[in-house]
């Protein structure tokens, strides 16, 4: 008999009325013929309840006490809608994170689940229960009780869904699934009928708030299909899945995070070692970094941006002010009134012009650009706060997001899951759940690098460098812009070495117009691209990119991230040895 595991957020069981809906559903469910998992959430605002009185109590609650008091939320939903099935008439039992088995590291209020031992709910299954299984919460290999985290409860449903080889995961919320943007600031946005794991999981990193990036994680780890629908109707939902809604549409979302803070480290020695210096220090803090930007150093100094959550803002300065003065850097200058706004489509691969697109559209629009990162689905820049919703809508309308795609993939197409090949591998990784998982380590030596250095800082700039090239039949990979100094940003991207010299050329000319010194460039580059699963949430793994390729003497031109990958660009004699370098470092975690 298939499992069906189902997933009900605060707003879903808020009330006694809505836990009797939601108790409806999973009876449904069960007469429909599945073995059914409801995975609840504290009821309402119950977490903000008990945190403001924690905070009432003392400034500085323990966070063991912490993870003590809030896991209480859930278990008081689920008690409830066992009951609320029992007086329905059909059989329940709740259980808290223990009692499933769900065994997490010690951190507390931000515990990974470590494993999940299904015996007990199978056993309760088999015996024509319905389960309702506390979600985020687990226990500690030393019996304290832990909690996941922010997205914790989406996290219990999706990793219970890939312990139990179920069918499919039902996300239940206030909203009737993943839309091409946020509806509630771009009223036209439009429903996706299914996106893919990793446009889901680009999305989330980027702002988009339906889903937490970990409980995406471990479904595209476990390729467990997760079906976001509204509680309040049975109208189908969006599939998250293997493949994207539409092979042939470049774009599929964008997404706006407005509470960003950008730091930029100046003048920093262009060594081996450099950017470990710095990444090390803020990952020793556990402060997640988003977009990260490196360009090519001028006089041997190169400025390094990144972009943190604003409220890590102190402990990150903190960190970036005892790297700079052991490095030597020449300073540091910060931003906390940026915004970061992205695109996101797997058909990005296949269709170059995609970054012109956005980069005229906000130009038409008088909207600067003050950072620029690319990876092969995602496009993100930063942009002034105040700006931030104004750009939103304008690349919504510029990809045209809100008219349905004019092909459609088979909904809910899923690849044959790791989890269930039966392999002693997969027994391992799903004794390993949220570890982190390296996919693939590429090299690329095809491409040269060209830079325009001291290009004025002003709307419509990038627009029209990269319309120029698009125009010659040049095809752009990886792009970095890095924030000026002087009212001046520097410009860097990667183009087929065959069309080095057409490049030079055509940006030769463009140079003279702008008033910039003529283009730079490397004949021959090596672009290495490290992607898999957590790449984000193990806030180390950049770090220990940078100190691999330090500890032999490799130095790094270029930085580029995202949610599911860090790309680096070295001086192109140096590819083989880094990549047999970065094998060797992930090969713990290399699939």
């Amino acid at each position: 008999m298939s499992i069906i595991v189902q997933k009900f957020g605060g707003t879903s069981v808020a009330d006694s009325q809505k836990i009797l809906a939601a108790a409806r559903k999973a009876i449904r469910a069960k007469k429909e013929g599945h073995q059914v998992v409801t995975v609840v959430s504290a009821m309402g605002h119950t977490t903000d309840q008990l945190i403001d009185l924690a905070k009432q109590i003392t400034a500085q609650p323990p966070a063991r006490e912490m993870d003590m008091l809030l896991s209480t939320g859930e278990q008081v939903s689920v008690a409830l809608m066992a009951m609320a099935i029992h007086s329905l008439g059909d059989q329940a039992i709740s259980m808290t994170g223990a009692q499933m088995g769900i065994i997490t590291d010690s951190t507390h209020t931000k515990a990974r689940i470590r494993s999940i031992s299904a015996d007990r709910i199978r056993k309760a299954l088999d015996e024509g229960n319905i389960v309702i299984a506390a979600g985020f919460q687990g226990i500690s290999p030393t019996a304290d009780i832990t909690t996941l985290g922010r997205g914790g409860s989406d996290t219990t449903a999706v990793a219970l869904a890939a312990a139990l080889h179920a069918e499919t995961c039902e996300i239940y919320t206030d909203v009737d699934g993943v839309y091409t943007t946020d509806p509630r600031l771009v009223p036209e946005a439009r429903r996706l009928k299914q996106i893919s794991y990793d446009e889901m999981l680009e999305l989330a990193s980027a702002g988009a708030g339906v889903m937490h990036n970990r409980s995406i994680e471990f479904a595209k780890k476990f390729s467990v299909p997760v079906h976001v629908r509204s509680s309040f109707s049975d109208q189908p939902g969006t599939m998250i899945c293997e493949e994207p809604e539409s092979p042939d549409q470049p774009v599929c979302g964008a997404a706006m995070i407005k509470d960003e803070a950008r730091v930029t480290v100046l003048g920093v020695p262009d060594r081996p070692g450099a950017a470990l210096a710095i990444f090390s220090k803020i990952a020793a803090r556990n402060v997640p970094i988003d977009m990260i930007v490196q360009n090519v150093a001028a006089d041997g100094r190169a400025d390094i941006s990144f972009t943190v959550v604003r409220d890590e803002l102190p402990a990150t300065l903190k960190a970036v002010e005892e790297a700079s003065r052991a490095l030597g850097a020449e300073g540091y200058t910060y931003d906390d009134n940026v915004a970061k706004i992205s695109v996101v489509g797997l058909g990005m691969k296949k269709q170059p012009g995609v970054a012109r697109r956005m980069f005229r559209a906000l130009a038409d629009k008088g909207i600067n650009i003050l950072m620029i990162t690319t990876s092969e689905i995602k496009i993100s820049v930063l942009v002034d706060r105040n700006e931030a919703l104004e750009s939103l809508r304008t690349v919504h309308a510029a990809f045209e997001l809100e008219k349905e795609p004019a092909s459609v993939a088979p909904r809910g197409a899923v690849a044959a899951s790791p989890a269930n090949n039966g392999t002693a591998d997969a027994v391992a990784r799903m004794q390993n759940m949220e570890d982190l998982l390296i996919d693939d380590i590429t090299l690329d030596e095809s491409q040269a690098r060209v830079t325009v250095s001291r290009v004025p800082d002003k709307p419509g700039i990038a627009a029209q460098i990269f319309e120029e090239i698009a125009a010659a039949g040049i095809v752009v990979d990886m792009i970095v812009q890095s924030v000026g100094r002087e009212e001046l940003a520097n410009l860097s991207f990667t183009v087929p070495q065959k069309d080095l010299g057409k490049s030079l050329e055509l940006l030769s000319k463009l140079a003279a117009r702008l008033g910039c010194p003529p283009p730079t460039s490397c004949p021959a580059v090596a672009k290495l691209t490290v992607f898999g699963t957590g790449m984000r949430s193990h806030t180390g793994v950049a770090s220990r990119l940078f100190r691999c390729l330090a500890d032999v003497g490799i130095n790094v031109d270029m930085i580029n991230t995202s949610e599911v990958r860090v790309s680096v660009v070295v001086e192109g004699g140096q590819g083989r040895k880094a990549l047999d370098a970065l094998k060797a470092e992930f090969a713990d975690v290399l699939v």
